[in-house]
C-alpha cells in the first residue's frame, strides 16, 4: 500500500516538532517512490530555498534508494559517476543530511528530507519524522 497523504503528513508534523524542540526552523518534503512530491510543509521562518534543496534531497533519496548519508559517500567515492546521474534522472541530484527513505517492511513507499537547519538537526528531525509515522517504519 503506497504512502497515504495522511500519512506523509504525519510525518511532517513529526519533523516541525523536533525543530521546534530544537530552536530550529525547516522545510519537510514527502516524495513517493518515484521521486515525485506528495507534501510539503515549510515552517514559518525557513529559509526560502530550503524548499526546493528538500525536495530535491528527497527525490534523490527515493531515486537512487539510498539515504542522504550513503549518497554523500557515493558523491565522495565517485565525483564524475555522481556529476552524471543527475542527467540521467533529469533532475537535479542532491545528496545530503536528512534525508531518509520511507519503508513499509522491505518496500521502499518514498522519501523524507529536511532542509534549513544544521545537519545534525536535519538529521533529527526527519528521524523523528519518520519514529512519528503511524504503525511504525
Amino acid at each position: 500500500m503506497p504512502l497515504t497523504l495522511r500519512e506523509a503528513h504525519e510525518l511532517i508534523n513529526g519533523a516541525h516538532q523536533r525543530a521546534r524542540d530544537l530552536g530550529s526552523h525547516i522545510t519537510v518534503a514527502i516524495v513517493d517512490e518515484g521521486g515525485h512530491l506528495q507534501a510539503l510543509g515549510r515552517m514559518d521562518g525557513a529559509p526560502p530555498l530550503s524548499a526546493e534543496i528538500a525536495k530535491h534531497k528527497a527525490a534523490s533519496v527515493a531515486l537512487i534508494r539510498r539515504d542522504g548519508a550513503a549518497l554523500r559517500q557515493m558523491q565522495e567515492a565517485w565525483p564524475a559517476l555522481f556529476g552524471q546521474i543527475d542527467r540521467a534522472a533529469g533532475r537535479p541530484i542532491l545528496a545530503g543530511a536528512g534525508s531518509l527513505l520511507i519503508r513499509r517492511a522491505d518496500t521502499v513507499l518514498g522519501a523524507i528530507a529536511v532542509s534549513g537547519g544544521l545537519p545534525q538537526h536535519d538529521d533529527e528531525c526527519a528521524e523523528a519524522g519518520l519514529a512519528g509515522l503511524a504503525g511504525g517504519n
